[in-house]
Order: C-alpha cells, then structure tokens, then sequence
C-alpha cells in the first residue's frame, strides 16, 4: 500500500500542471462562468474558465456515439478550467441518521445484509469534495438555457480532495486524493435526457487502514418522455458499475453496481427512477480498528444491498 507521502508526491504531480492555468485566468479576453447542479445524491458549485479566452464550444450533433468520439478525440487537448465544490446530501445524511438516531439506525436493520438507510444512501465514499478538472468542455442544443450544468461534455483530467471518507454510514476523518481520467457528460432535450460517465484512475488515503486502490467506472442513463418503441435496456434505463483493485496486490476489494429503470410521466418532463444493486467489499479493503469486527478473523466480505428512489425531472 502507497504511504501519505506517495499522496502528497501524487499530488503534487496533478498540481504541476495548474501554473499556467493561473496565468491564462488573468487574460483580458477570458470567459468564465459558473454552473450549479442540484440533485439528492450529488449537488454541486462549479467555476469554469476558458483558457484559451474563447467561450465553450457549442456541438449540434444528435447520435450519442458522435458525443463519445468527439470527447474523446480531443481528450489530450485541455481548453478549460473547472474548480468545483461538491456534496452529497443523502449520504451525508445517512451518517448524521447514523451518529445521531442510533436507535432509528438500528431498527431499519432488516437483515444482516439490508438496512434501509443504509440501502437508500451506500455506493458513496465521501460527504463532500473538492475537484480540479483540466480537459475540454462542449455545450448542446437544450430545451432550456437556464440548464448549464445540465447541457455539456467533458473530457479530461480530474483531481478530487475531501478530508473525510464514509463507511458503513460512519464518517471517518481522513484525508485523501483521487486523480482519474473521465468522460462525462449530460444532454437535456426535449424528448430525452441523456446522462454519461466513463472513467479511471487512483485514489489514495491518509489513513493506513483504508487500502489504496486503482479503480474503473461506467455510467450510462437515459430517459425517453415520448413513446418509442426499440430495446427495452437501451430507453428509459440506466446503469452505474464501478470496481475497485488494491493498489499493493492488485487484488479486487470493492464492486459497486446500480441498475435503474425510468418510468416517465405523462405529459410531464418528470419521470421516477428505481435503482437496485449491490456494494460488496473484500475484507482486504479496511484493516484494523475499521475492519468489521462481525467478520472473524476477517475471512469474509461484506455485501450491502442497495435500493435507491428517485425522482427526475
């Protein structure tokens, strides 16, 4: 397992790549805007800022692989600055249920593998982050220009910080950092939307009893609000895997998987969504005091079952 001081170096190495970022932020000609997401699970503050002065590009392209291939193809030529501030309520408030409706927390223990709050609120690591994303940002045609956030792709280098980390809905005061490459994006039209996320790279934790680890994630989902016919998993679905490898041996400690289906409402551009899957955790992935003292000798994993409501719109 990489020590702190592999962290630091690790970010100080991200850190290398932000002076110049600086120096174009004091040009003359400079755009910069500022984007707000608001969502149960992951609501956000982000400043944008074009290095190149220009503003962010618009695409008007309707085929989902096209986005894909055009992230992608420009994925090693940075023209934008994000510096976002991030949290996520309903985990946040799963650890606060936690720590202080103890007697509630431990009611909605269903069985040894299902707690209903903890159902409603896993697959989070984290309260709250800070991110630097370095890479390329281009805007869609939307129904409604007031949706910033809700109407860009990215694609590019991101740097996440926090100084806490949540397990088992237990918050746990620790320093940590997470460099990845992502592609990422959201697209609000009038029939559809459209939600995308690819991504990899490295975490690492101040805290020598949470392993280090090397990680891959995929998010793709989409809502139709008009009837069409076509497969049955392609509309109004959606799916989030993510899978966790230790960085000392390599060895798998953590899969998440979520799988959503949409149920649009008539005439109405609101549709519920339910999510049901797992978070399964190998017993190499916490050590010491935070192992799970339930596990002996620490010889199984843990599986956590998820269950997750939501309402889009």
């Amino acid at each position: 397992m990489l020590n702190y001081e592999s962290m630091k170096f690790a970010l100080a190495a991200a850190l290398l790549l932000f002076p110049p970022l600086l120096y174009a932020g004091e040009a003359a000609d400079r755009k910069t805007t500022v984007e707000v997401e608001l969502d149960p699970y992951y609501s956000s503050i982000g400043l944008y800022n074009s290095l190149t002065g220009a503003p962010i590009p618009h695409m008007k392209v309707d085929s989902e692989l096209e986005i894909y291939k055009e992230l992608i193809s420009r994925f090693y030529q940075p023209r934008t600055l994000v510096i976002e501030a991030s949290i996520n309520p309903l985990p946040y408030a799963g650890a606060l249920i936690r720590e202080h409706q103890p007697n509630f927390y431990h009611d909605m223990q269903w069985s040894s593998n299902f707690n209903a709050v903890q159902a409603g609120t896993a697959g989070f690591e984290e309260p709250w982050a800070l991110s630097f994303f370095l890479g390329n940002v281009v805007s869609f045609d939307t129904i409604n220009k007031s949706f910033q956030g809700k109407r860009n792709g990215y694609s590019g280098l991101l740097l996440d910080l926090g100084n806490y980390h949540i397990k088992d809905n237990t918050l746990i005061r620790e320093k940590w950092v997470q460099l990845e490459g992502k592609l990422k994006g959201e697209q609000i039209l009038a029939d559809r939307s459209l939600r995308w996320s690819f991504r990899g790279g490295a975490k690492f934790h101040e805290n020598r009893y949470i392993a280090d680890s090397f990680f891959v994630g995929f998010r793709r989902s989409r809502t139709d609000f008009k009837e069409r016919g076509g497969s049955f998993w392609l509309h109004n679905s959606g799916f989030e895997y993510v899978s966790d490898f230790s960085q000392k041996k390599l060895e798998p400690i953590r899969h998440y998987l979520v799988v959503e289906k949409k149920f649009p409402m008539k005439n109405s551009r609101m549709a519920f969504t339910l999510g049901l899957g797992f978070v399964w955790n190998a017993d190499k992935k916490y050590s010491g005091p935070l192992s799970d003292p339930d596990r002996k000798n620490r010889t199984q994993s843990s599986l956590q079952f998820i269950l997750r409501p939501n309402l889009e719109f």
